[in-house]
């Protein structure tokens, strides 16, 4: 239902893009309309799957402490590229999940929704919307490490290099779970990459692999960087993290 719904959509915004160009005045009034209510259609569709999502993790979260289970990982967020230019790609492939300390994982309760909801976005590429949630969680209670590690992956794959730097190098002072350390060197890593400054991006990248050797991104950006430098392809992070 929903495939053939959106479907509809995209053809019919796909023969408004073709004929607007050369529309008169009237015409374009007519397409903006339409394009309006196109718009309303796919934002209410949104939130309510953000709806699901933030329903579907509370009932699997209560489900689990009541059956006095272990809590389930998150399921794996989608690929995307940042890229810096044609000589350069930045992907975020799925890597497995180790579990996280206690200190890691403390979320106020009245901030886990706000998080899920930025997951939700983040899962969509809706990566400006996710900042917004993930940096209202840091403003009200800068030591959640979930939320700054999201925010900085966010802002990475928004290409804020300098936001993302800030972010990563708060999480590697304030957690101690090795596989986020890893992931704020290796990120740290990919941002001086990008910025051609390669001896401290491989010294982050051999930082990043000591910390955890069970992450397996630090060595190809390490390789990357050594063997084609003219044409790096980094991978800046993790894309399963520990679910709320």
């Amino acid at each position: 239902m929903f495939q053939h719904m959106f479907s509809s959509m995209n053809d019919m915004l796909d023969q408004i893009i073709e004929q607007y160009e050369n529309a008169d005045v009237q015409e374009k009034k007519h397409y903006d309309e339409q394009m309006n209510e196109l718009k309303k259609v796919s934002d209410t569709f949104i939130e309510q799957w953000l709806d699901f999502e933030e329903k579907f993790a509370e009932f699997k979260e209560q489900h689990c402490e009541l059956s006095g289970g272990s809590m389930p990982t998150a399921s794996a967020l989608p690929q995307a590229h940042a890229s810096t230019g044609a000589a350069q790609q930045i992907h975020t492939p799925v890597s497995e999940t180790a579990p996280c300390n206690t200190a890691d994982l403390e979320i106020p309760d009245e901030l886990a929704s706000v998080i899920s909801k930025g997951q939700g976005y983040y899962k969509l590429f809706m990566f400006s919307q996710a900042a917004v949630q993930f940096q209202s969680v840091i403003i009200q209670s800068p030591e959640c490490n979930l939320a700054r590690l999201f925010l900085g992956m966010t802002h990475m794959h928004l290409q804020n290099w300098s936001e993302a730097q800030r972010h990563f190098q708060l999480l590697i002072v304030l957690t101690d779970f090795p596989k986020w350390l890893a992931m704020g060197y290796n990120a740290l890593g990919c941002i001086q990459a990008v910025h051609m400054n390669l001896a401290q991006a491989e010294q982050l990248f051999i930082k990043a692999y000591d910390v955890c050797p069970s992450f397996k991104d630090p060595l190809n950006n390490l390789k990357s960087c050594q063997e084609t430098p003219k044409q790096l392809s980094l991978y800046f992070g993790s894309t399963e993290l520990c679910c709320l």
